[in-house]
């Protein structure tokens, strides 16, 4: 019989085995970001469209190609949320959390979802971590949020990861930039792909962008924007290259940064990877000074990056990094009639509580299969209770590794007794 249906284009299933590799991950990212001051935040997975069209950017990709946009049944258009900053800035403005003491500091690990061509590290459904901080204007918070993104790597050992930085300015010298960059590009407007084509007078920096070989290789000759950086635009670039520089963080700047979502203002950055072929960006965030703003809270600086869990997992893989996966049975018991049945999920019972990964029968096997199932789990140690274990009040500890048999009490001391024939590796 053929199944009804399989998981959809670009979804997986984190199966067991792969699920505790996510939560040590997901662990790791949870108590750097507290070690920081961040505090988790939990957002719908859909939205009102408009969030997105207008925070994201209406000439951007992820709006004009990327988005799942639907009706609801009142005839509302909701989409289901394609990244993370627009959702948390906008519980942040909703629940006058930017009242409090700032900088507001907050992270979250959530889903997002982007139509695009699946490929190795990219999925329509994906998974990301976030941090966002509203309310600081200062090169030290830039530098701190590149510290917690270091950090994690440092932490859960990856290498070869470098740096890149860039500040792409404020509106002000923006515009200036922006033009220089409609008279280059409309030199090469012929040979632009038909996307660069509409990007040119709407948002020329995105060409930038542009995955296409012929436009890279256009944007190559283009104009740099730090030339065009206004005095402050230029200060606060520098100062962030100086915090950097204090915490030991190696950089380097890299004009063709822009990131791929309108939002951006002056810092932005990327950690690469060069394990990861064309899908080396890892992580990348920077400022979005004009976010809150735009989206009716009051004009509040703000930064933050993403980091997408799956890429992380395929950097971890790529460089041997092992992760710890499912917790093993240490302790299975088997039983031989009902009596003993009742007495190996009393003891295994017992054994749970004192944080033993202990095991027994649930399927009314025999003791053969017992014993086979025992060795399917990997367990570590195996005990097999019948009548005359039971009235004698004493067993045998097999350490199924090496064949050794240890006698053993089943009274109110099992469990010291169990930690001291396993060599203490539980309790």
């Amino acid at each position: 019989m053929s199944l009804l249906t399989q998981a959809p284009k670009g979804t997986q299933d984190i199966l067991p085995g792969q699920s505790e590799k996510w939560q040590m991950i997901e662990s790791v990212l949870r108590d750097e970001a507290s070690l920081r001051g961040f505090s988790e935040i939990r957002t719908p997975v859909f939205e009102h469209t408009e969030l997105f069209s207008r925070s994201v950017g209406e000439t951007t990709d992820v709006v004009q190609k990327e988005m799942y946009t639907f009706l609801d049944k009142g005839g509302r258009s909701v989409t289901l949320r394609p990244e993370g900053t627009a959702g948390a800035i906008r519980a942040v403005l909703e629940h006058s959390l930017d009242n409090a003491a700032l900088p507001v500091k907050i992270s979250y690990i959530t889903s997002c979802y982007r139509y695009e061509k699946p490929q190795a590290g990219r999925y329509r459904e994906f998974h990301q971590f976030g941090v966002e901080m509203i309310g600081t204007n200062e090169p030290a918070a830039d530098a701190e949020i590149i510290c917690l993104a270091d950090s994690i790597f440092r932490r859960l050992g990856v290498r070869n990861l470098s740096l890149e930085i860039n500040s792409i300015g404020c509106p002000t010298c923006r515009r200036e930039y922006s033009q220089a960059l409609r008279e280059y590009f409309r030199a090469h407007y012929d040979e632009l792909c038909e996307t660069c084509r509409g990007r040119l007078e709407k948002n020329p920096m995105r060409i930038l962008d542009c995955k296409s070989p012929v436009c890279s290789a256009i944007a190559k000759g283009a104009p740099k924007n730090l030339d065009y950086l206004c005095e402050d635009c230029r200060a606060h670039f520098e100062g962030v290259k100086k915090y950097l520089d204090a915490a030991g963080i190696e950089y380097k700047i890299n004009p063709s940064i822009v990131r791929g979502l309108d939002y951006y203002t002056n810092t932005v950055f990327e950690f690469v990877s060069n394990d990861l072929g064309a899908q080396s960006t890892v992580c990348g965030g920077g400022r979005y000074n004009g976010l809150c703003e735009e989206m009716g809270g009051k004009s509040l600086p703000a930064l933050g990056f993403g980091l997408g869990l799956e890429r992380l997992l395929l950097i971890l893989e790529a460089q041997g990094i092992e992760l710890p996966g499912k917790r093993e049975t240490e302790l299975y018991i088997a039983s031989i009639g009902e009596a003993a049945s009742l007495a190996a999920f009393r003891l295994k019972n017992a054994l749970q509580e004192c944080g033993v990964a202990a095991q027994c029968d649930l399927s009314g096997r025999g003791l053969k299969a017992q014993m086979k199932y025992a060795d399917k789990l990997g367990a570590a140690f195996t005990l097999v209770l019948g009548d005359d274990e039971i009235a004698a009040g004493k067993g045998e500890l097999k350490n199924m590794k090496t064949g050794e048999k240890t006698g053993i009490s089943l009274g109110e001391t099992f469990t010291s007794e169990f930690a001291a024939a396993s060599s203490g590796r539980i309790l």
